[in-house]
């Protein structure tokens, strides 16, 4: 049996976007959707009397919160078979801890009580950078939350560490029946202002072309299993996470991969995720991958 798709919910605006997007995924993927929501009720009001008397208010609360989650998932797909649990432990343990055994853990960009001008929730970022399935962080404008584009982007930069991510985007576009964007930008050194034009085309020439090598290494391998997905294959020059970020505009997810070092704590998100868990006008799947 395939691992649940599960989705944090804590009632806010944000997790409802959340929801409803992954009800959708779950549809789009033959998968189970499971709600949780993280709440320590306990340790501050105590467990339930024994004698059945009236039940804490954040229990009852944490009940409700994941009820009405549950209904609302099964009300926009009903084919969805969805299911909900109160976790007793903080949220970002908790979201960990279902990430074991998750195809992918769904969260929204900011939880309730977050400070409004934070740019990304400090759940979402934390549980970006240390689960070991996929986390898609569900943000964006309209366009980019309804998949209206019918694109999914895609970063590569080390086709080595990156091969996760490369099979996740190519799962994404295959389900959706889109077309996969591949990017892999190319930063030009600073060049001397007495530089020949000459050479500074030379050198121009020679990044693009290690760019698009870089791709077909690693991409090729995983395109010859998925036939039927429509790559398109970009080299752009650029700062990567400007690249990418400028790019979600006209997205419907973007896959970008993560490393778990042996030896480190949790993933190095790197510059281009961090940058686009914050920045992104679509969703953002964060892949790790084991080095």
């Amino acid at each position: 049996m395939e691992h649940p798709l599960v989705v944090g919910t804590d009632g806010s605006d944000s997790a409802f976007r959340a929801l409803d997007w992954a009800a959708d995924e779950a549809a789009r993927h033959g998968l189970p959707l499971r709600v949780v929501y993280a709440s320590r009720w306990e340790r501050f009001e105590g467990e339930v009397p024994p004698d059945g008397g009236a039940r804490p208010s954040e229990q009852v609360l944490a009940e409700s919160v994941v009820a009405s989650a549950v209904d609302v998932a099964r009300r926009r797909q009903p084919d969805v078979q969805v299911s909900g649990e109160v976790l007793a432990t903080d949220a970002v343990t908790a979201l960990l801890n279902e990430g074991l055994h998750a195809t992918a853990l769904i969260l929204g960009s900011r939880g309730r009580g977050e400070i409004a001008g934070l740019l990304m929730g400090s759940v979402s970022l934390a549980v970006s950078a240390r689960a070991r399935c996929p986390v898609i962080v569900v943000r964006g404008d309209v366009a980019g939350l309804a998949g209206t584009h019918g694109r999914i982007l895609l970063g590569v930069a080390d086709p080595a560490g990156e091969t996760a991510a490369v099979r996740f985007a190519f799962h994404e576009a295959a389900a959706r029946q889109c077309t996969l964007e591949a990017v892999c930008a190319w930063p030009l050194p600073v060049r001397d202002a007495t530089e020949a034009p000459l050479l500074a085309a030379d050198a121009r020439r020679y990044h693009e072309k290690q760019a698009s090598a870089l791709l077909d290494e690693a991409l090729d391998e995983v395109a010859r299993a998925n036939p039927a997905v429509r790559v398109r294959r970009v080299t752009v020059e650029g700062p990567a996470h400007k690249v990418l970020v400028h790019r979600t505009a006209a997205a419907d997810l973007l896959v970008t991969g993560a490393q778990h070092r042996q030896g480190h704590f949790g993933l190095q998100l790197g510059r281009v995720a961090h940058t686009a868990l914050c920045h992104a006008t679509c969703p953002v799947a964060v892949v790790p991958q084991q080095v």
